[in-house]
């Protein structure tokens, strides 16, 4: 199987042409695509995606670039949407949460509460985490290691190998994407290529992180065949082996998603 870990297919920028990103995806041989929220504004949104097509999962949460316009009642009714929404085999995780403290001018205080209040609200209803970090790995492993949520996904990993083997050892997987394709990207192409087989899915976080091949385009679920080819080429294994392997990583930490699926993994 072929798991979208991570896009935004609820973004405006597929507004026009929705239906054909979908049909490009699944005819390119993606078999899943997991779409997680970013606000309260489009947890409607997510939630009609993966009722429309049982191959559409999706997560809840608030993004750390969007906590500045929540408060706490956001979160209160967040955790009364998850615990309505908990019989829905669609819904796999929670997210997308974390800490970005790259972006300047964001509370970075608030963005610590509002991740620990999320990580709760995931151990409390037995569901992962999609997590967004830039700058704040550590920060985020703390918080990690005090609230102990099911188990989830580093989104869009880029960090040091040190950081990969604390998100492991507390058996989360790491999301690679459009980022890897760039020869540049040598950290994250020698993270994809030296961590052991149970570490990585693939995600392409459309419609950001465009590959290399359509670099500064709107990014797309069907490109995720062709980085799954260059995933492979980095581990130097077969493609097929390393698609079911990113698949039984992903479901591993995101054990929903097989239900959702009618999966028999």
């Amino acid at each position: 199987m072929l798991i979208d870990t991570h896009c935004h297919l609820d973004a405006a920028e597929f507004d026009a042409d929705r239906d054909e990103v979908l049909a490009r995806a699944f005819a390119a041989g993606v078999d899943a695509i997991v779409v997680p929220a970013v606000a309260p504004s489009n947890h409607d949104a997510v939630c009609a995606l993966a009722a429309a097509d049982r191959r559409v999962a999706y997560a809840l949460g608030i993004h750390p670039l969007f906590v500045g316009a929540a408060d706490d009642d956001d979160l209160v009714r967040l955790r009364e949407r998850v615990a309505a929404s908990i019989g829905d085999e669609g819904l796999v995780a929670i997210g997308e949460i974390g800490l970005d403290f790259f972006v300047p001018g964001h509370d970075r205080e608030r963005q610590q509460r509002c991740l620990a209040e999320q990580l709760r609200i995931a151990r409390d209803f037995d569901l992962p985490v999609l997590l967004h970090v830039r700058r704040a790995h550590d920060l985020v492993l703390a918080q990690l290691r005090r609230v102990r949520p099911l188990t989830g996904i580093a989104h869009a990993f880029n960090a040091s190998a040190q950081q990969a083997k604390q998100y492991l050892d507390q058996g989360f997987a790491l999301g690679f994407g459009g980022a890897m394709t760039f020869d540049r990207a040598l950290r994250i192409r020698r993270l994809a290529s030296e961590l052991p087989s149970h570490a990585h899915v693939l995600e392409t976080d459309a419609p950001d992180i465009a590959p290399e091949w359509i670099a500064r385009s709107r990014n797309e679920p069907a490109q995720l065949a062709r980085i799954a080819d260059v995933f492979a080429a980095l581990r130097d294994v077969p493609r097929d082996r390393a698609i079911a392997q990113t698949a039984a990583n992903a479901l591993r930490v995101l054990p929903r998603l097989a239900h959702a699926l009618g999966s028999a993994y």
